[in-house]
């Protein structure tokens, strides 16, 4: 089967720039991420052997989020500025390497990325999902998996994972995530419910829904009393956690296979950054593509 793989740019550039504290090319400039980057997105394809690859990266903040929750997000602190100017040559890394790119303002990659995810499952293709973002549980199901960087055993997750690591099934990882909150995201939950409770609800009842309507079944006086306080909050969670996977047009998933690589442009990015190794390899290449290991 054909398989798609879609990284989260941003979550994997910021992982790159803080495993590998320090780098500079031969001009100074910072060349941490760009370096961990490519060798993480070489690893990831040399294992899963995609047929398809679409890196995504954030494109700004959702209207409707920032609407319903002014706070949304706003605790984040800036990126850093020696990230910030790796970003270009990253892409430019990405074109020169024949592989897809996608940003655009106002468009969140996690809501994108759910989108396509969703697209290449209908038309038949197996995805899987690079990014150690928790939202991304909500999407596990046939054909779509995730992988977790956090996770040294390179486990495709499927169901099994996410309710190992949740508690939850993936149908519920919306419900689990608005009742306990993110602050990752800034999104506040239900006063004193964390991982653990708002599993016990969701296998206790089922559902969001299900727990309002049962309210007084809720043993607990004070948990009771703590989840009628925060109904308006955990209906508008829901909202916010619940992934935008509808596209306004369908998408061509051709144009997320590989092209071949412009060694030439490849070997100039190398020679800037000082990748001795990775230079040496796509001289060797030639004229017959390139896959870094």
């Amino acid at each position: 089967m054909a398989r798609m793989l879609i990284v989260d740019g941003h979550a994997y550039a910021y992982r790159a720039f803080h495993a590998i504290r320090e780098l500079r090319g031969p001009d100074g400039r910072p060349t941490n991420a760009i370096f961990g980057f490519i060798k993480m997105l070489s690893k990831m394809r040399a294992n899963l052997a995609p047929s398809h690859v679409a890196v995504v990266w954030d494109g700004g903040l959702n209207a409707e989020r920032m609407a319903a929750l002014p706070g949304y997000k706003a605790q984040r602190p800036e990126m850093p500025a020696d990230l910030g100017a790796q970003l270009d040559t990253l892409q430019e890394y990405l074109s020169a390497a024949g592989l897809a790119s996608y940003c655009e303002d106002g468009v969140e990659a996690d809501d994108y990325i759910a989108a396509l995810a969703r697209e290449a499952v209908r038309a038949g293709l197996a995805v899987v999902i690079a990014s150690s973002d928790k939202d991304f549980m909500q999407l596990v199901g046939p054909g779509l998996g995730l992988l977790n960087p956090n996770d040294k055993t390179e486990t495709i997750w499927g169901g099994e994972q996410v309710r190992a690591k949740s508690g939850v099934s993936p149908a519920q990882i919306v419900d689990w995530l608005s009742l306990m909150g993110d602050a990752v995201d800034n999104i506040p939950g239900v006063r004193g419910v964390g991982p653990k409770t708002a599993a016990e609800l969701m296998n206790d009842f089922g559902s969001v829904e299900a727990i309002y309507r049962r309210l007084a079944e809720v043993k607990s006086a004070r948990l009771r009393e703590a989840l009628a306080a925060a109904e308006s909050d955990v209906r508008r969670n829901q909202a916010l956690i619940r992934l935008k996977d509808a596209l306004a047009s369908p998408l061509d998933l051709d144009t997320f296979q590989p092209r071949a690589a412009d060694n030439a442009t490849l070997a100039a990015i190398f020679r800037r950054c000082g990748f001795r190794s990775m230079l040496a390899e796509v001289e060797a290449a030639g004229g017959q593509g390139l896959l870094l290991a």
